[in-house]
């Protein structure tokens, strides 16, 4: 008997009809998300043509590590099913290392760590918003302002200036769920792909000198609550 009366005071807690979305409605998300990039990097390459050939094995790379961070959202419901979402995440700190080296001038190395401010903007379809699952797909805009652009050689050439050159406007897509709770309140998971890309450039006798065309393309995993009002 107890066990059923258990079962019974969850669904009750669970149930669909308590936390239905509605034409009007905001929904504020509070996530904890990994932000992991997908870099694509030919910074042995583009060292070889752009200053010298030999400084850098041309299989060298440029890595860029995850990092995890809080994120705030808030959706607006056009109608109970389409709804945009502002994505404002605090800036994401990422450590820049050189991989694939070899043994040339520059080799394997820690260049700093960039700071990432990425607001984001997603149009969204809820397929089931009056169910408890409510799963939903999203395609958007990101613009990614690069902070603390400054990094720099500790090894072979010393103290030689690298920068991120510029900021980043690109496409992001999504899909995640929500699980509606009673009371407005709800659990949400979610994952985002989004297009960032940026040159890096080198102070190289006086110049700065383009070192990598770098894609970032981070994959951003959450998981949160939020709250219908």
């Amino acid at each position: 008997m107890k066990k059923s009366l258990l079962v019974l005071a969850l669904a009750a807690a669970f149930a669909p009809a308590l936390a239905q979305a509605e034409a009007g409605d905001w929904v504020v998300r509070i996530r904890a998300v990994d932000v992991s990039p997908n870099e694509d990097s030919k910074l042995g390459q583009t060292v070889a043509k752009n200053v010298a050939p030999g400084l850098i094995n041309t299989g060298a790379n440029l890595s860029v590590d995850s990092n995890v961070i809080p994120e705030l959202d808030i959706s607006y419901y056009f109608t109970k099913n389409i709804a945009a979402e502002l994505i404002l995440a605090l800036g994401s700190r990422h450590d820049v290392s050189v991989t694939g080296a070899g043994s040339g001038v520059l080799q394997n190395q820690k260049l700093g760590s960039v700071n990432l401010l990425p607001p984001t903007l997603t149009a969204q379809w809820h397929f089931m918003p009056d169910q408890t699952f409510d799963p939903y797909i999203g395609a958007g805009v990101n613009y990614t302002n690069m902070l603390d652009r400054n990094l720099q050689f500790s090894q072979g050439i010393t103290g030689t200036k690298i920068k991120i050159d510029r900021d980043s406007f690109g496409l992001v897509a999504q899909a995640g769920f929500d699980i509606n709770l009673k009371d407005g309140w709800l659990i949400n998971a979610d994952v985002k792909y989004a297009k960032v890309d940026t040159d890096v450039k080198m102070n190289f006798g006086g110049n700065w000198i383009k070192i990598d065309s770098l894609d970032i393309d981070p994959w951003v995993f959450g998981i949160g609550i939020g709250k219908k009002f």
